[in-house]
């Protein structure tokens, strides 16, 4: 078992007996560490907020307070970015340091693997200022998680359309608008489509292989950052 899937567990177990203490020679024996792995383990969550105390005595050992404590949470990775992008559009406000301490609280209780994912989904998104309001068409983003390739009716700033297969590969979002960030077959090369100009979406049945590389975008990385979700 990896850190982050034992500091998972070592929460569960703590609350799936609370308020009775585990000790950590117990917990040691369950997960197959030693007590001063767990004693590590237990002061990283600590360190994140996880409201775990120690009794002590001969029947002392380590608490979770269960009533503060989130069960496994069953998020999806695009639900966890969702909240990144709202939490981030609280930067600047008193709120910020909390915001970013609540999506580490949920992310610390996803099973490993979507939290992973989540992570992953997140590297794709990149933002200009405070991020944009405008939507997204659901198509297009279901398509950008689930990595397949579109068929796009696209009009551009003149209003002139045109059809084309891309390859999402991840958003942009300035102040005003988000972007889908693709690689274009018609042009063979990375391209921003404007969302609100999207016509019309046909998801096709290929597979996205190719990866998103921050030097592709013909943008100053001073201006661009990827989203965070920690």
């Amino acid at each position: 078992m990896n850190r982050t899937d034992r500091l998972y567990a070592l929460v569960e177990e703590l609350r799936a007996v609370s308020p009775r203490p585990r000790s950590a020679r117990w917990l040691a024996g369950r997960f197959e560490v030693s007590a001063r792995t767990i004693e590590r383990d237990i002061a990283a969550l600590q360190g994140s907020g996880v409201p775990i105390w120690a009794e002590s005595g001969r029947a002392g050992g380590y608490v979770v307070d269960r009533a503060r404590t989130l069960p496994p949470v069953n998020l999806t990775a695009a639900e966890a970015v969702a909240m990144a992008v709202a939490l981030h559009r609280l930067r600047g406000t008193p709120f910020a340091a909390a915001a970013g301490t609540a999506l580490r609280k949920v992310l610390a209780v996803m099973p490993a693997a979507d939290a992973a994912e989540a992570h992953h989904l997140a590297g794709r998104v990149h933002l200009i200022g405070d991020g944009p309001g405008t939507s997204v068409p659901a198509a297009v983003a279901d398509a950008v998680s689930a990595r397949r390739v579109l068929r796009l009716s696209y009009a551009d700033r003149d209003g002139s359309s045109s059809r084309r297969e891309v390859e999402p590969l991840g958003y942009l979002g300035n102040s005003r608008h988000w972007y889908l960030l693709a690689w274009c077959r018609l042009r063979d090369e990375l391209r921003c489509f404007r969302t609100d100009r999207i016509l019309g979406v046909v998801p096709l049945g290929e597979e996205v292989r190719r990866e998103l590389r921050p030097e592709d975008m013909d943008i100053p990385q001073e201006r661009v950052r990827p989203l965070s979700l920690v």
